[in-house]
């Protein structure tokens, strides 16, 4: 069932995993004196890496393994086989041959969705490459994907079920834009086993998102970071070029309680709800229970729009009925609410929510705590109408 193009070409891409990242360089050495070794640098420039037990930086691998938060064997073979393949999909994406290897499998693959939602090549690559290494790790019995219109078995006694966007905002790679993967796990319900293939492949992927035990994102932009949760805080890991490794930077993310941006896409203004309308004018103003004023940023990249908002606090929104409930909402639901903030439609915790079907869709607000209950106190704040727009 998996797609035979994603090591066509260039060759030198996908050969061996040194061909990613070399060994780390040794032609400099580091200074000795008051020389603090958390402090890492990542393209030039220095942040605060958790240092393990021997004073090294602690690895994404490390941390969930038994010198860490210990989430058990299986999961961590997969999270290294999931770490590996998004590795490939970031230097994938900064290749200057990446349109090339888009072109030879253009044409190939499913849509689920409208001209707009079309696979774009290096979605179909992303996905191939995501689908092959975690059929490899033999832990994962169900993968539902954006890319796939059924989800896919892969084994029978897998214990784990991932559910994924490999490749949102794919759009804006010309442009380059911060893109991301997007990523939930659950456990096999074992009590289907006995069912056909397909069907308890489609019951296992529509798992309520409190369900879930693990999900997160991987951000492509200026560094790549993987930030997960595995149900105890959220944690983010900054890849290091230098050796491959994605190093922990920022340890128990929590968002702050209010914000001072919103995100959203302000052109379709006079399209929105009257409550959504009175939320956003009331907040830039300076008028709501926050008494300053706010300031819109919208990159139009699911990922970095939500990153941003983690870090940063406020809210991020699509108020249209847009965004797909079990590979898109319900993972990054369950960082926001992790991170101690919210994840709603406008009117329901999106972790509540019963998915019907795979590519099931609904408007989506996550951000801060203070910020989304504001917001839902407007009411009518979900989009119904999309005239004039073809995307």
């Amino acid at each position: 069932m998996l797609s035979s193009t994603v090591f066509i070409q260039p060759t030198s891409f996908f050969v061996a995993k040194p061909h990613f990242f070399p060994p780390k360089p040794t032609q400099f050495s580091l200074p000795t004196k008051n020389f603090n070794p958390s402090m890492s640098t990542f393209g030039g420039f220095s942040v605060n890496a958790q240092l393990s037990s021997d004073n090294e930086p602690r690895t994404l691998i490390e941390y969930v393994g038994k010198g860490g938060i210990d989430v058990g064997d299986d999961l961590v073979i997969l999270i290294d086989h999931l770490q590996y393949a998004c590795k490939k999909i970031a230097a994938l994406i900064a290749s200057p041959f990446n349109s090339s290897i888009g072109k030879c499998v253009e044409g190939s693959g499913n849509s689920s969705g409208t001209d707009r939602d079309a696979p774009k090549p290096l979605d179909i690559v992303s996905n191939d490459i995501i689908l092959s290494s975690l059929e490899r790790s033999g832990k994962v019995a169900v993968v539902a994907s954006e890319e796939n219109d059924a989800p896919i078995c892969l084994s029978d006694d897998g214990p784990f079920v991932v559910v994924m966007d490999p490749l949102d905002g794919s759009r804006n790679i010309d442009a380059s834009i911060p893109t991301g993967t997007i990523f939930g796990i659950y456990n096999r319900l074992k009590e289907l086993d006995h069912l056909p293939c397909d069907e308890k492949a489609s019951l296992n992927s529509l798992q309520s998102g409190s369900n879930l035990v693990a999900a997160g994102y991987v951000l492509y932009s200026s560094a790549t970071i993987f930030c997960a949760t595995f149900g105890s805080g959220v944690h983010a890991f900054t890849l290091d070029r230098s050796t491959g490794d994605f190093i922990l930077t920022d340890p128990s993310i929590k968002i702050p309680p209010r914000g001072q941006i919103y995100s959203v896409n302000d052109a379709r203004y006079f399209d929105w709800p009257e409550g959504l309308k009175q939320y956003i004018d009331t907040i830039r103003q300076g008028k709501g229970k926050y008494p300053k004023k706010y300031s819109a940023r919208y990159i139009c990249s699911l990922v970095a729009d939500f990153h941003r908002t983690l870090l940063y606090g406020g809210v991020a929104m699509n108020p249209r009925d847009h965004l797909r409930l079990v590979y898109e909402a319900n993972p990054l639901s369950f960082v926001a609410e992790q991170a101690g903030g919210k994840g709603c439609d406008g009117k329901r915790r999106i972790l509540s929510i019963q998915p019907v079907k795979l590519h099931q869709r609904l408007p989506l607000f996550l951000g801060s705590p203070e910020d989304i209950e504001e917001l839902q106190s407007y009411q009518d704040v979900q989009q119904k109408v999309n005239p004039g727009y073809l995307v």
